[in-house]
């Protein structure tokens, strides 16, 4: 379960949430691995504006609605900055336009707030490599949740984005396969592919899509008509008995 990064200093992880007993939970968890270590906390995204000037973070856990200055505003003034930390926001099934917002803002992925102890620690590690792939059935139930709203353009950015002419018809199958929340290690096996050619055009689909991450990538395959909710729907019926471990 503590799967070190192998640089020598601990992962460094900011927590931003109003509430203390989160907080206070969270940092429990967190800093029972010798790998992560807990440097600064805010209740509120002002507040972590200040702090995280002072005090520099890897991951930042973000919570979304807070008094003063919520998680969204935080969270796109934080990545205006340079160098800025990664963003992952926490959220819950109710706040779907939330979510989309953060998403949009640049958040590099979300995370429930009453997820296993183990993916906590797997999001912010998984984050922290640059992979934005947290936890990918977590990631397809969010976006059953929420792709209506992503289909039907209320996602942030402006006009809806059209698939790239570059962008070729093997990087448009694994960007769809992307959107429907497989690892590179399912893609790989549903395309019949080696997973070392996925990370690749999986890089290479993040750059012609303008997208700064995988979750970013994600989006705008929903708002480009790649994937519906209603594919994802469809994906729910079977995994309701069960399914193996995504790897």
């Amino acid at each position: 379960m503590t799967d070190n990064p192998g640089d020598g200093a601990p992962i460094a992880v900011a927590l931003v949430d109003d509430q203390q007993l989160v907080r206070a939970g969270f940092r429990m968890v967190i800093e029972s691995q010798p790998d992560l270590a807990v440097v600064a906390e805010a209740d509120n995204g002002r507040d972590a504006l200040r702090v995280l000037a002072e005090r520099r973070a890897d991951v930042v856990l973000m919570d979304v609605q807070m008094p003063g200055m919520d998680g969204i505003e935080a969270t796109r003034r934080l990545l205006a900055a340079p160098s800025p930390p990664k963003v992952v926001v926490l959220t819950t099934f109710d706040n779907d336009e939330y979510v989309i917002a953060a998403l949009g803002a640049g958040a590099s992925g979300f995370l429930l707030k009453d997820v296993p102890a183990e993916d906590m620690l797997a999001a912010i590690r998984t984050v922290h490599r640059g992979d934005a792939v947290i936890e990918p059935r977590s990631t397809r139930r969010l976006l059953r949740h929420v792709g209506a709203h992503l289909a039907s353009g209320s996602a942030p950015g402006g006009a809806a984005p059209t698939v790239p002419d570059d962008l070729t018809a093997r990087e448009i199958e694994v960007l769809a396969e992307m959107a429907r929340g497989l690892s590179n290690a399912e893609i790989a096996a549903s395309l019949t592919i080696s997973e070392t050619t996925v990370k690749t055009h999986v890089g290479r689909v993040l750059a012609k899509t303008g997208s700064r991450d995988r979750v970013q990538a994600v989006i705008f395959a929903f708002r480009v008509g790649l994937v519906s909710r209603t594919d994802l729907l469809e994906e729910a019926g079977g995994e309701a008995g069960g399914t193996a471990n995504p790897g």
